[in-house]
């Protein structure tokens, strides 16, 4: 081996343990984390930071290669990188690693410069890259043109065992495959260790033929071999598939005793174990987040890199054509009071249908608005009419792969240009709820089109009719559940959503509904108004989706019977408690018997209302009609409910 080679491989290391030992230091601190698949990685990352095309100045730069951790565990190595790098995460943030407030929270989140997405739960950061993948493939498609090139960047993504154990990661992978996604490179850590030990325990497939077979490239390396993985990673611009890099690792690599130890997985490491390390390693073993100077020149160099790369695609942009440049505006900027939304005034129709009304609508106007459904596109009303495919076109058929779905569609709602939905069956919300949450968690602008809300899906049973699902999004926190009760309370659900800084799901009728009349007090945005008022009202009827007509026509019944009867139609009830007391006093008369009605399980009515009449078990397989009947749900029954609540 000559001197300079030498001299490489021996700063790389330096590069790596410095790394590691600041993950290391980082968990110890703490006295809470994981420093065993970072210790492992650490020699990988090293040598990806010099293909890495990112400015850690502007972590928004549009053609900027994305790194996605989808181990969110392995924390302490996304801030070390991030530090070392140059973002805005400076050594005291790794030192308040996991404290209350810090910008290094057990797991990555969004508000930490230079993350890309919050990958939370193992899988997600699998699916996440192919998103980021598939919107960077459909944004070269709009932007790029023969002459000038301003998308080309790559995906990256770690994973580990977990990730690939996890279903959410067999799905996504099996469409970045049949999309031929030549931009991604999905590096696995192949450390062999779970938190219960070997992973021989529990798994045993060969992931290699498990690739190949979904259409990637798949190349195996020693991961902690800078020469393999120089080359390995040199190949990826060659690829004309996805490509898989297989990592073979050691988990808690140079700590000694815990080398190679599940005991290293979630645990600190402890002070001596650190010494040793250190010491082995030729550092201090009394310092602690110590960063050499050579080392830090090393990484900082993506600083000055990078801020030359942006001013190169900057000069790019300039030189676009007016019509693109127009189009990459419209993406930046969507322009939603451009929106023409129809008018259903008078008109019975479906949820669903005055949906698929509205979703063109907001297509036609908004060149970034993107989405698909789960192979439902047929029954949830969601096709874009001559809007074409995925890649050139904006339908994207997800498959039977709700979970992914909703994964990939948070990647294109953070790659910067679009604006996804998801949609499926409401009773299938189940499958991509994990994702959901993840959307909430981070605050984007991602819309769930959610379809057969209730008992009303008739024939096909129980195990297709929504009962505890209503409760269960409306429970979760900056996640706003919309269901509608006619075409142009839908209309005003959609303007309200687009406006929020927040995932929103349209919970949607397979049957026809009444058209209602026009608001007496409040509106759509205020998550609950006065559809009917008497201001002495005896009773005050709460409803959603299709039990608000339900509510006109018992009040009806009241009515005849001298019962002063209100009627309040609550299309999100994630929007009420945003308002003051005043308005909620107006419209739930505090002075009247307060009954909410829904065909679902409405427990969390009861911070509104009186009563709740409502769903207390599982469907059955009939009818609509019928169904609504056998579970009480006509306007004589309601009535002959309410009048026995008021003796």
């Amino acid at each position: 081996m000559s001197t300079n080679i030498k001299k490489v491989k021996n700063m790389l290391k330096k590069q790596a343990d410095t790394i590691r030992f600041l993950c290391a230091d980082m968990v110890q601190k703490a006295n809470s984390g994981h420093p065993g698949a970072p210790m492992g990685l650490a020699d990988i990352v090293t040598v990806l930071c010099n293909f890495l095309n990112h400015n850690p100045k502007n972590p928004n730069w549009l053609n900027r290669d994305r790194l996605v951790f989808s181990g969110g565990h392995a924390s302490s190595l996304v801030y070390s990188f991030l530090h070392l790098s140059g973002y805005d995460l400076s050594l005291d943030e790794l030192k308040n690693f996991r404290q209350l407030g810090s910008k290094t929270p057990g797991h990555p989140e969004i508000n930490t410069p230079g993350v890309e997405i919050a990958t939370g739960p193992l899988g997600q950061g699998v699916a996440n890259a192919v998103g980021l993948a598939m919107a960077a493939k459909y944004a070269a498609n709009l932007l790029n043109t023969p002459e000038n090139e301003i998308i080309n960047h790559k995906v990256y993504c770690l994973c580990g065992d977990g990730d690939l154990q996890e279903g959410i990661s067999y799905e996504a992978c099996a469409m970045a495959g049949n999309l031929v996604l030549d931009n991604l490179v999905i590096i696995y850590d192949s450390n062999r260790i779970t938190i219960e030990g070997d992973t021989s325990i529990a798994w045993s497939e060969n992931v290699k033929a498990r690739f190949e077979a979904q259409g990637f490239e798949v190349a195996t390396i020693d991961g902690h071999n800078y020469d393999e993985i120089e080359f390995a990673l040199s190949q990826a611009k060659e690829k004309e598939k996805p490509y898989l890099i297989i990592a073979n690792t050691t988990i808690a690599k140079g700590a000694n005793k815990l080398e190679g130890s599940h005991h290293s997985h979630g645990a600190p490491l402890g002070e001596d174990v650190i010494k040793e390390a250190k010491i082995q390693a030729g550092f201090n073993p009394d310092a602690k987040f110590f960063i050499p100077e050579d080392v830090l020149l090393r990484f900082r160099v993506a600083l000055e890199k990078g801020e030359l790369s942006e001013k190169i695609w900057n000069e790019k942009v300039q030189n676009l054509n007016e019509q693109t440049k127009k189009i990459l505006n419209s993406l930046l900027n969507p322009d939603f009071s451009k929106i023409l939304y129809p008018d259903f005034t008078g008109k019975k129709t479906a949820t669903r249908d005055s949906n698929h009304a509205i979703l063109n609508a907001i297509a036609n106007a908004v060149p970034g608005f993107i989405g698909g459904s789960a192979d439902l596109a047929p029954s949830n009303k969601t096709e874009l009419k001559n809007m074409g495919d995925f890649p050139h076109g904006r339908n994207i058929h997800y498959g039977i792969r709700e979970h992914s779905m909703a994964a990939i569609n948070n990647a294109f709602a953070r790659y910067g240009l679009f604006l996804p939905f998801s949609a499926t069956f409401f009773i299938f919300s189940d499958y991509l709820k994990p994702s959901a949450r993840v959307a909430a968690l981070m605050g984007i602008k991602h819309f769930f089109v959610l379809t057969h809300d209730s008992i009303g899906v008739g024939e096909d049973g129980p195990t297709h009719q929504p009962i505890e699902q209503l409760s269960q999004f409306r429970a979760m926190p900056n996640f706003y559940t919309f269901r509608p009760a006619d075409g142009n309370e839908n209309a005003k659900s959609w303007q309200t959503a687009l406006n929020l800084n927040a995932p929103s799901a349209f919970v949607l009728s397979r049957q026809g509904l009444e058209p209602l009349n026009e608001p007496v007090y409040g509106d759509v945005a205020n998550g609950a108004y006065l559809l009917k008022e008497h201001q002495d009202a005896k009773v005050t009827l709460i409803a959603s989706g299709s039990e608000v007509s339900l509510c006109v026509k018992t009040a009806e019944i009241l009515q005849a019977k001298g019962i002063n009867t209100s009627v309040v139609s609550a299309p999100c009830y994630d929007l009420i408690s945003k308002q003051d007391a005043q308005y909620l006093d107006r419209v739930f008369n505090k002075n009247s018997l307060k009954i909410a009605v829904e065909a679902a399980s409405a427990l969390e009515w009861y911070k509104y209302a009186d009563e709740i009449y409502a769903m207390s078990s599982f469907g059955e397989s009939a009818k609509a009609d019928e169904l609504f009947a056998h579970f009480g749900f006509t306007p004589e029954k309601l009535s002959d409910f309410v009048l026995s609540k008021l003796k």
